[in-house]
This record gives structure tokens, C-alpha cells and sequence, in this order.
């Protein structure tokens, strides 16, 4: 029996379903609208939690910019308001551009992830000489090299790149080649002289006209010194109990490991293009297949060198890809990286099963209000869960700052007091040297010693105990540091201990 068709029904349904659809549309957009309206109302509330003067925020979902805003101010005590063009530093979020550069020249033939970098850059030499053989193109990214953090090359030395590269060669390694994990931000500043060798461009040039132009960032800058515009953030640091607004650290040096200069709308670029296998209008970054290895898990990251936030998000495993850390959130990956700079903050995160990425802008050392927003955002948007993170990481970092200071407590109960200098204070004066790690001037003023390291790191110490002299940096937020002098066999100072760091007297 053939079962007739009622005409008028079918057409009736037929004509229902384009208004069904358009319901079902404006029902999903009020409520991404509320849902919008709620995260950012979040967003203020954990910038007032974290006492933070200026954050920009970006989300973006399946393709498109759902929040893109500025939260405070860009510099404490006045009424510039922070906007969705505010430039803030990028910092180390750097790194994931720098390695999809690098892709690029991997898509073109032009250099191959498994190359000796030698064979690039004979130059770069490390202190073993069997790593300096080794080492590849993807070893630049990975954090595993076996040379531990060597960040004084940049921060307490005014040197070129080129000759914090040269000055590898007498950092001791920390750990065997591929062992282990240890962040390193030198080693992009290798990647970096890479694809200057490769593609006869500055990476500085290249990431501007191979990333930022096509994705029309035009307010996105490789170098602090090529910032002119007065939209800018500025850094701040809690001194003294107080928030102040500090110097500014430039990373233009080490540029490939975090110098860029951005603003949360050309951020939403970035974020859309990386979730969507770096496609964008008119084509993609790089091949699919070159996109999928940027994600791909290299390296296991060691729980002391991954984020404290784990203690709370309990992932099951911690990876870093090529710029990026990773671990499992509630069943799906993440993809995430950091950055810092004195009294400078940023996060990019992402949830590519969902089409979710956010990123955050922050004007105060270390405000981990960006974490708590990362994850807020991929429950908010897409995971489900009532966890308020800012309140829950404001606890956890709090408990951290609170063992920092009972450390310090510690040192300070640990002092034998009424002792005195072994030698008169004029004898302590004087040059000291290293070879890696410069030159320490000391000098004597008002019965105080001041410490001038390579015209840069400068602290007055005064006596503590024995031959220990201890006081702040002249920039306060770097904090307190201890110097402990010691003797030849003669009597005579003959070297200088401080940050780890020992100098020979000349």
C-alpha cells in the first residue's frame, strides 16, 4: 500500500523549517550574547581580585571574535583606559609565532626539523661538544638541549645577540641532550638566527611580513623599539606592599623568544588562524601536515617546571610542543603558553576541539589572573563547570608567595648576629670578572658596599654576618640578593660570590 502524500502539510513543514532554524539561531545568539555578558563581567570582577591595573581580553569560537576588550587602566593613578588596541608585550607567547616562522621554511624546503644546527650556524657552539654535533632544528624548541636556564645572558649583561649566542659555549649543561626539560629562552634566539640564515631576512622582517601582514595585524610589532604609539600599557610590579608602575624590560635581544608587541584585536587574528590550521583569507601559513607537527606532543614537561596551576587542574600528563605547553582538561587537550616580563603578563590558550581560544593582557608582574581566565573561559564557553578559578588560583598563588616569604624569614633567622667584616670594608673594594658572566665593580659609600654588575644589575649591601654582605637591587622589584666574599690563603679577598655567581678580584 503506497502511502499518500498530504501536499499542504509537507508544504506547511517546508515553509516552517527556515523560521525554525531562524529560532533556533536567535536563541543560540542570545545566549552566547548572555554568556558573553557574563564572562565579561567575571573578567572585571578577577582583575579587581588580583589588583591588577589593566587587562585586555580576547575570546574568540568557531571562527569568529565572541569578546575583544579592555579592562582598567595602562598605567596606575591615571584615567588612560585600556582598550581592545591597547599594545601590551606578548612575551614568551612569542615563541609559538617564531616556530610557525620556522614551519614555513620547513613547508619551502628550505630547512628540515631533523637538520643538524650546526650546519647552519657553525658558530653556535655549547659546551659539549658532542650536543653542538647533536643538536637539531627541533631541539631550538623543545626545551630539552640539557643547558639549563641562562637568562643572565640578556638580563644582567648589555650585550648583542650575537654575543649572548657565543657565550653558550661556557654554560655548563644542567642535564644530558633530551633527558629532561628545562626552560630556555636562548635557544629561540638561535631559531631565529636560523631563519634569518635560511631565508636571508631578519626574523624581525620575516615574522612581519610572513605572519603579521597577512593576517592584517597591524598593530602587531616584532621589537619593543619599533612601539611609538602612546596606546600602550605600562608594567608594574607590588613594591614595598605597593603597586608601582616599573622600568620596562626590552627583550629586543632575544627578540625570537619574546619580543612582540601586540593588542587583544590582532590577537583574535592569531588565535582564529592557529585553531583553524593557520588557514586565514587569502590562504594558510603553513601546510597541514607542518600545522599538525606544531601541536604535536615533544617533550614530557617535569611537574617543577610546568605550571603551579596543576596542583588544582590535576592534569594526567604535561607535554610542550614546538611554543606551546600542553596537558588534559576535563577529557580534551590543551594547548597554552605564558609570558613574562617584569610588571608585563600574557596567556594564549587553546581548546581546539571546541574552537575556543582566549587571550589575556596584564599590566602587573605575575598576575595569575590569566590562568584563571584561561580556564573560566573553556568551562564557560564550551566544557561546562561552576569553578571559579580566580578564587581559587588566588588561594593557591597566595599560599606560594606566603612559602617565598617563610623562606625568607628562614634566612633571615638562620644570621649570626654581632659579627663583624673579616677584613676592613676598603679591602672588599674593587673589579672582579668572569668570563661568561662579566664584570662586578665594588665600591665603598657611606660605609656601604655597592655592587655594579656590568653596568646593570646595581645593589647596595650592607654587612650581615662574617663576610656576607646582603640588600636590595637599585630596582627594588628585583628584590633582595646576598654577596659572600672569600680569601686566598694569604688573607687577601680574592672572590666574590653572588646569585649563584662567582668573580675572581683582579
Amino acid at each position: 500500500m503506497v502511502r499518500q502524500i498530504n501536499i499542504k502539510s509537507f508544504y506547511e513543514k517546508l515553509f516552517l523549517l527556515p523560521l525554525l532554524f531562524l529560532f533556533v539561531s536567535t536563541l543560540h545568539s542570545q545566549n552566547l550574547a548572555q554568556q558573553v555578558k557574563e564572562f565579561d563581567a567575571y573578567v572585571e570582577a578577577s582583575r579587581k581580585l588580583y589588583e591588577v591595573p589593566g587587562l585586555a581580553v580576547t575570546v574568540v569560537k568557531d571562527g569568529k571574535v565572541i569578546l575583544s576588550k579592555g579592562y582598567g587602566v595602562r598605567q596606575l593613578g591615571t584615567n588612560l583606559v585600556v582598550d581592545s588596541k591597547t599594545l601590551f608585550a606578548c612575551a614568551s607567547t612569542t615563541k609559538a609565532m617564531t616556530a610557525t616562522c620556522m614551519g614555513m621554511l620547513v613547508d619551502e624546503g628550505k630547512v628540515k626539523w631533523e637538520d643538524r644546527v650546526i650546519d647552519y650556524l657553525p658558530e653556535f657552539q655549547l659546551y659539549d661538544p658532542n650536543v653542538t654535533r647533536e643538536l637539531k632544528i627541533r631541539d631550538l624548541f623543545t626545551h630539552n638541549s640539557g643547558v639549563g636556564n641562562a637568562d643572565f645572558l640578556w638580563t644582567i649583561m648589555k650585550i648583542p645577540s650575537d654575543e649572548v649566542l657565543a657565550k653558550m659555549k661556557m654554560v655548563e649543561p644542567s642535564y644530558s641532550l633530551r633527558s629532561s626539560f628545562i626552560y630556555q629562552n636562548i635557544f629561540y634566539l638561535a631559531a631565529g638566527k636560523v631563519i634569518e640564515k635560511v631565508s636571508g631576512m631578519p626574523w624581525e622582517v620575516f615574522i612581519q611580513k610572513r605572519i603579521f601582514d597577512p593576517l592584517t595585524m597591524t598593530r602587531t610589532f616584532p621589537l619593543l623599539s619599533q612601539v611609538k604609539d602612546a596606546n600602550q600599557s605600562y608594567p608594574h610590579h607590588l613594591v614595598d606592599t605597593k603597586i608601582t608602575v616599573i622600568e620596562r624590560t626590552n627583550a629586543d635581544e632575544i627578540g625570537p623568544a619574546g619580543s612582540v608587541w601586540s593588542c587583544s584585536d590582532d590577537m583574535s587574528k592569531w588565535a582564529i588562524c592557529m585553531l583553524d590550521s593557520s588557514k586565514y583569507a587569502g590562504g594558510r601559513l603553513v601546510k597541514a601536515t607542518t600545522w599538525n607537527e606544531l601541536f604535536k606532543p615533544q617533550v614530557m614537561v617535569t611537574a617543577s617546571q610546568f605550571y603551579p596551576t596543576a596542583q588544582l587542574t590535576k592534569p594526567n600528563w604535561k607535554t610542550y610542543s614546538l611554543g606551546w605547553f600542553q596537558q588534559d582538561y576535563k577529557g580534551s587537550k590543551i594547548n597554552y603558553h605564558t609570558g613574562s616580563l617584569a610588571g608585563e603578563t600574557a596567556i594564549h590558550g587553546q581548546l581546539p576541539s571546541e574552537k575556543l581560544a582566549i587571550y589575556v593582557f596584564g599590566n602587573l608582574d605575575h598576575a595569575e589572573v590569566r590562568h584563571a581566565l584561561m580556564f573560566k573561559a573553556f568551562d564557560h564557553f564550551a566544557l561546562g563547570g561552576t569553578t571559579d578559578w580566580s578564587a581559587d588560583f588566588n588561594s593557591l598563588y597566595k599560599k606560594i608567595s606566603a612559602t617565598g616569604d617563610a623562606a625568607e624569614k628562614k634566612i633571615e633567622a638562620a644570621r649570626v648576629k654581632d659579627t663583624t667584616p673579616s677584613h676592613a670594608l676598603t679591602h672588599y673594594e674593587g673589579i672582579y670578572t668572569h668570563a661568561l658572566y662579566g664584570e662586578l665593580n665594588v665600591s665603598l659609600k657611606d660605609n656601604t658596599l655597592f655592587f655594579n654588575l656590568n653596568n646593570t644589575a646595581k645593589a647596595t649591601l650592607a654587612h650581615w654576618n662574617y663576610d656576607t654582605f646582603r640588600g636590595y637591587y637599585e630596582k627594588r622589584w628585583w628584590g633582595q640578593t646576598s654577596a659572600t666574599f672569600a680569601a686566598s690563603a694569604a688573607g687577601k679577598i680574592q672572590s666574590v660570590m653572588i646569585e649563584g655567581m662567582e668573580f675572581t678580584k683582579k
